[in-house]
């Protein structure tokens, strides 16, 4: 297992990011868009989550495959960044077909960013400009840190980003992993800098500086309030996957944010985890490429959380330190 050429969720082939953001509101949105239609599921394991038509991402439903994924600051105002992007794909001519009629699937989850000193204080929701100016600006590229629906992140200790990370199996499957970190629980050891998640890095990616030694376990949320929080992501593969497949892939991959965050999934955050298939490559030995696909999203997952919080920079008026200024 090892990194894809851009160590991006975007070496999923057909896959592309958008991010769009606004400094004065301190807050932004990230999008995965697939060249068509792709298959996609989602765990939830927070107490605390903020959602659009994830119902209909079970296995039991109509609709098999989504236009698009998104993940949004805002909190419940967030969710409107699913309308801009619904309404610009339609414009593409994109959609699920009922007659003449278009609808493009548009499931999202938001974070809570809205105390975080951005000026929140808007006649017209901005999340809908915002989606729509993410669809536009989608692309290979995936700026990680202060981007996208991370830009005004924050964890309980470090400020937050927006992350990604891919790996390459042996098999052939490529899966990767976009996430957004706003975690109520520490990414790093103690009052340390050394992340959880060290045990699974790659090449370096998040400083190298390994687990350091176990520093006691102190109070994991010195900075933050309750109620101010949600880590989301989604983890995607080039498999052929049904939606039931897809799901476990998604709740395997809750693995790696308990392995990057100390807590996650408590009663006041809303950690969700979407997945996504794009069906480019038929599963061999389906126990065993599902098992290895589970355990590639979970150590891609955990990778991308440690990188969205070390590539986040300072901005004037932030109330966290950024890691990479604090060493």
């Amino acid at each position: 297992m090892k990194p894809g050429p851009r160590n991006l969720i975007t070496d999923v082939a057909g896959l592309k990011v958008g991010q769009a953001q606004e400094a004065r509101l301190r807050s932004g949105v990230s999008l995965l868009v697939g060249a068509r239609p792709f298959t996609a599921a989602v765990s939830v394991m927070g107490g605390a989550p903020g959602t659009r038509e994830t119902d209909l991402l079970a296995p039991d439903r109509l609709v098999q495959e989504v236009d698009a994924l998104v993940l949004s600051g805002g909190s419940a105002f967030g969710l409107d960044a699913c309308s801009g992007v619904a309404d610009g794909l339609r414009a593409m001519g994109r959609g699920f077909a009922v007659g003449p009629a278009l609808v493009p699937i548009v499931p999202g989850a938001i974070l809570f960013d809205l105390l975080n000193g951005g000026d929140k204080a808007w006649a017209r929701n901005p999340y809908y400009d915002l989606g729509l100016q993410s669809l536009q600006a989608a692309s290979e590229e995936v700026a990680l840190g202060t981007a996208g629906a991370g830009f005004g992140a924050a964890t309980g200790r470090w400020k937050g980003g927006t992350g990604s990370a891919s790996v390459v199996l042996d098999s052939g499957f490529t899966v990767g992993a976009l996430v957004a970190v706003n975690a109520l629980g520490s990414v790093t050891v103690g009052q340390g800098r050394h992340f959880w998640a060290a045990p699974f890095e790659m090449g370096g990616e998040f400083g190298g500086l390994g687990l350091g030694g176990m520093a006691p376990m102190d109070d994991p949320l010195p900075m933050k309030r309750m109620g101010e929080a949600t880590t989301i992501a989604i983890v995607a593969t080039d498999a052929a996957l049904t939606q039931a497949q897809a799901t476990r892939l998604a709740v395997a991959a809750q693995d790696g944010m308990a392995r990057a965050i100390v807590p996650s999934h408590s009663l006041l955050d809303g950690d969700l985890v979407f997945a996504a298939a794009t069906g480019a490559r038929p599963l061999q030995e389906p126990v065993k490429d599902l098992f290895q696909l589970g355990h590639a999203a979970a150590t891609c997952l955990a990778r991308a959380i440690a990188r969205g919080v070390y590539h986040a920079t300072p901005r004037p008026g932030d109330l966290q330190p950024c890691w990479s200024t604090s060493g």
